[in-house]
């Protein structure tokens, strides 16, 4: 890991099991269900559900500091605490680093291999909820530095130094899907004019870690995403896409790259833009 720009971000397993007991130390799981949490997480890990927790009805990112106070302090985090974030599906950990950087925590860490990792190695597997005594978590004001809204993702389309970059599936770029089915009545297919594709799980060994530098800097430089121009990835909700924000800027040090978390589902639903398919 230490190959990569900012290598102190990533923790690797072992070292995870090392510090299981420090007071310090809060570890998140994110999945779009609880039923995988309740089968099987890693010890003292707190469960996060995907779309009750983080996002609105409307499936936007949910920005109201209220609202993220009351998670983090019922989830036990105070404002000094280091989170370690995880999740089931590929890349949810370096999600959860773009959110909570987005609301000021710091101190976050990505499990490198994830779940996945931690169980393929037969490590410690608790059943039982973790329960915790909630904090006093103060928010900081959100930095609108990591995001990119889609006014200027329209003027971007223009651009010959910043680059869009579709991080979703061949069939959602393709058209053919709406997120992970075909469209219902009222859904628009397609991708934002003149994007790139490569998904995000390219990014990733299969045992669930994170490519070597060079690995992903060839895959992403051969699509003429390089470090001179911006970046802004985009995906269906602003998931992957934060994963993928997180690789450009702290695996490779890109310097400058935003994430469009308003994405497909923002996108689609606008009344003045063009689809491409």
């Amino acid at each position: 890991m230490s190959q990569y720009a900012h290598p102190s971000v990533l923790v690797d397993t072992q070292w995870l099991a090392n510090h299981l007991n420090d007071p310090n130390i809060s570890i998140i799981e994110v999945d779009i269900s609880p039923k995988p949490y309740k089968n099987a997480h890693i010890p003292g890990a707190v469960f996060w559900n995907f779309f009750r927790d983080l996002l609105l009805p409307d499936l936007k990112m949910n920005w109201d500091a209220i609202a993220f106070e009351k998670l983090m302090a019922r989830s036990g985090i105070t404002n000094d605490t280091t989170v370690i974030a995880y999740g089931s599906y590929p890349g949810t950990g370096a999600w959860i680093f773009w959110l909570l950087q987005v609301f000021g925590h710091e101190n976050v860490k990505v499990l490198n291999g994830g779940y996945q990792k931690w169980k393929s190695e037969s490590r410690p597997l608790a059943t039982e909820l973790s329960t915790f005594s909630a904090t006093d978590y103060r928010a900081k004001a959100t930095d609108a530095s990591l995001r990119v809204l889609h006014d200027e993702v329209k003027a971007s389309i223009a651009r010959s130094d910043c680059v869009l970059l579709d991080v979703r599936t061949l069939q959602e770029y393709c058209g053919e899907w709406f997120f992970d089915q075909p469209p219902k009545e009222g859904e628009l297919t397609g991708h934002i004019p003149g994007a790139v594709h490569l998904e995000h799980i390219l990014t990733l060994n299969e045992n669930g870690t994170f490519k070597s530098f060079d690995e992903l800097k060839n895959l992403y430089t051969s699509k003429g995403i390089t470090a001179d121009r911006e970046v802004f990835p985009y995906c269906a909700i602003g998931g992957r896409s934060g994963y993928t924000w997180f690789v450009l800027k702290y695996l490779l040090g890109y310097p400058n790259v935003r994430n469009y978390d308003g994405s497909w589902n923002e996108w689609s639903r606008l009344p003045d833009v063009t689809i491409e398919k």
